[in-house]
């Protein structure tokens, strides 16, 4: 679809922002990329040669709850990254995220539609499916969001689905768990987590028994969905699109992955807390609608070669860090900071503006 020539990308400047606007550079060399982030995590480097905003051609340091249509005169097409983005930061602050996940994710595709963009792209998440024993869960499975996070996302969806018409497109992205390396690597996520552990103290420390559920997909993969959203017709799943983004064969029991990890870095040990309460959030999705609908699009980083770029990327920046549960790599520990220092509000708001 040539007709997408300018693209606003909300929460650029998170994790996932870096992966997918160089994604885009090198798959549309000719594209506009227009960012809006509040920059909370705009310190977390890792390793990045140059700052990621270099390579957007505007970028504007805004509040998503505070929106103008300035940012998007003339924009083609939106994705919508911004967001409180997991469970931990949603239950710490579950009115800030019902604030940003819901009420300004539905602003902004009114706002877009209204401004004339042709598509609108949301992250959303798997995590709609909750607790879900027994088959894996597709499209049409019963709903069961447990956390603040997942509720924000299920609720976006139904209240945007009504905006979409042939003129005004939305994707849904439902994607699996994150992992890989980024310039802005977060690891508060389980793979991120155990490569990390595993090159900074050569441990393995697996918090539950082990035995949930996870698909997983590598940032990579979702800036591939991300760009097939974008340019995706409605006969490719009608107006609205609601869809699990992911490869059936890569939903993982959380011990898996571990032994995974040991596979590429043998000299790793793996402890299981063979004594943890249950883990409510497991689940085992079905990707079969995506594989038909995006064939061109499929995920392609396998899980080893995540592993392996993670470990790659933690020993250039000669990672060491035994405490980096408490580091800025984890997204709730920045956060925290900045209100502990006086610099972000109860609401996450600045207070030096």
């Amino acid at each position: 679809m040539d007709k997408i020539k300018r693209i606003l990308v909300t929460g650029n400047m998170g994790y996932i922002g870096p992966v997918l606007t160089s994604y885009l550079r090198e798959n549309h060399p000719g594209i506009e990329i227009h960012g809006l982030d509040l920059g909370f995590f705009g310190q977390c480097l890792t390793g990045a040669p140059v700052i990621p905003e270099s390579r957007v051609d505007v970028q504007y340091i805004s509040d998503v709850r505070k929106q103008s249509a300035d940012y998007l005169k003339d924009i083609d097409a939106v994705i919508h990254l911004a967001a409180i983005s997991n469970d931990p930061m949603g239950n710490a602050f579950e009115e800030v995220t019902t604030a940003i996940n819901y009420e300004a994710s539905v602003e902004m595709a009114k706002q877009a539609k209204a401004c004339g963009v042709k598509a609108f792209v949301f992250a959303s998440s798997c995590s709609v499916y909750g607790y879900a024993e027994g088959d894996a869960r597709n499209e049409d499975s019963e709903l069961n969001p447990l956390t603040a996070y997942a509720k924000s996302k299920i609720n976006t969806e139904i209240a945007i689905k009504d905006l979409a018409d042939e003129n005004f497109v939305i994707t849904s992205l439902r994607f699996p768990t994150a992992c890989g390396m980024s310039d802005r690597l977060r690891l508060d996520l389980v793979l991120n987590d155990f490569v990390a552990s595993a090159v900074a103290t050569k441990k393995i420390t697996i918090l539950s028994d082990g035995t949930p559920w996870r698909p997983l997909i590598d940032v990579k993969d979702m800036s591939r969905a991300m760009d097939w959203g974008v340019h995706r017709t409605p006969d490719a799943g009608g107006n609205f699109l609601a869809i699990n983004v992911g490869r059936t064969e890569w939903n993982y029991q959380v011990k898996d992955l571990a032994e995974q990890v040991k596979n590429i870095m043998p000299e790793v040990e793996i402890e299981i807390n063979t004594d943890a309460q249950p883990d409510k959030r497991s689940y085992r999705v079905d990707f079969s609608l995506y594989e038909k609908l995006a064939p061109n699009h499929q995920p392609q980083v396998d899980l080893s070669q995540s592993i392996s770029e993670l470990k790659s990327g933690l020993e250039k920046i000669q990672f060491s860090d035994n405490n980096f549960r408490e580091s800025e790599h984890m997204r709730l520990k920045v956060l925290s900071r900045l209100r502990e220092t006086g610099l972000l509000s109860e609401n996450l708001e600045w207070t030096n503006r």
